[in-house]
């Protein structure tokens, strides 16, 4: 049996600019950072006791004998991707799934990490999240960008860099204490809305070619958060406040991104004191994010009061494999 432990993601700034269709031409580049809320994916092969060869439990449960008869896309197509068979899978998960923290392209991530190691064969951070762009880009055929899957893989606070050539990923220069300065002053909060990411993500994908300027906007504000968190001597408040600049412009680059509601939350949070934030995520429901002074936090919380406060920690490991016990398998003739 193998258990495989694979974080969420917040992005800061550059969303959008992770489109393929985007960078390859324009560049691109994101700041996000994985925080210790998780997916877990256990993996064993079933026993041949049953009238079905593979058992799958997610939000639902499937009992099938073939893959191919698997509905869940990113199960199926992974398993024939892998040439996996005769597997008992599940999946648990600290937050619920299509809430903008990236959790499909950690699940993806995870699933695969826990393929790999049944099989006895070690993949490397970067092979996974290749492999997890691939399968739910290429075999799955879904709407986005690509930075979920790298930031799951690889954990912690990192600049990714994309262009024609591929990706890069590198970690942000800060120091600890202003880096647990930054972790106190963000807010998360459950909206309780949730939405398909790839539905939303197709209008932003359609509305690339009008809004380029937009987005190399988006693009350059990366340098400007990464100076601020790397420069000891900029005040850390500019962060909150590039939020705010950047969240505007992301809401006005495709329909369905925000919506009245939300906006009604995000500006009671603004009026009770918060600096900046953002929705995370292709848009429309999930979680807000907020930057705030110290001396505000309780205000925002309380302005909030309607919403579900998820505290949290950043952390560092990307996906990892928390339990092995290896198994004697023969594929059945």
């Amino acid at each position: 049996m193998v258990i495989t432990q694979t974080p969420f993601r917040m992005s800061f700034f550059g969303g959008g600019t992770d489109f393929p269709d985007y960078y390859k031409e324009y560049g691109g580049a994101v700041i996000s950072t994985t925080f210790d809320k998780y997916c877990y994916v256990s993996v064993r092969h079933l026993p041949r006791f049953f009238d079905y060869r593979n058992e799958l439990i997610y939000s639902k449960i499937e009992r099938v004998v073939h893959t191919a008869d698997i509905a869940h896309p990113a199960i199926r197509n992974a398993m024939q991707m892998m040439d996996m068979h005769e597997l008992r899978l599940t999946y648990d998960a600290d937050l619920p799934a299509r809430s903008g923290l990236g959790t499909s392209s950690s699940f993806a991530v995870g699933m695969l990490n826990a393929f790999s190691t049944l099989k006895g064969k070690y993949a490397d951070k970067r092979k996974l999240a290749d492999q997890a762009i691939f399968l739910e880009r290429t075999l799955c055929n879904e709407t986005g960008g690509v930075q979920d899957q790298i930031a799951a893989a690889f954990g912690g606070l990192n600049r990714i860099d994309f262009d024609a050539d591929g990706y890069r990923v590198n970690p942000i220069i800060i120091s600890p204490d202003r880096k647990k300065q930054l972790n106190e002053n963000l807010l998360l909060f459950f909206t309780g809305f949730s939405r398909f990411s790839s539905d939303i993500q197709a209008g932003t994908q359609k509305a690339l070619k009008d809004k380029v300027s937009e987005l190399k906007e988006m693009y350059a504000l990366v340098d400007e958060a990464e100076h601020i968190l790397e420069d000891r001597n900029t005040d850390l408040d500019e962060f909150g406040r590039l939020l705010h600049h950047s969240w505007c412009l992301k809401r006005g680059i495709a329909g369905g991104i925000s919506t009245d509601s939300i906006d009604g939350m995000y500006q009671k949070g603004m009026d009770a004191g918060a600096l900046g934030g953002k929705l995370l995520g292709a848009g429309g429901g999930g979680f807000l994010l907020f930057y705030t002074k110290p001396e505000n936090k309780q205000n925002v919380i309380e302005a909030m009061s309607g919403l579900m406060h998820i505290p949290f920690e950043f952390e560092n490991n990307g996906t990892s494999v928390i339990h092995y016990a290896p198994e004697n398998y023969e594929k059945e003739v």
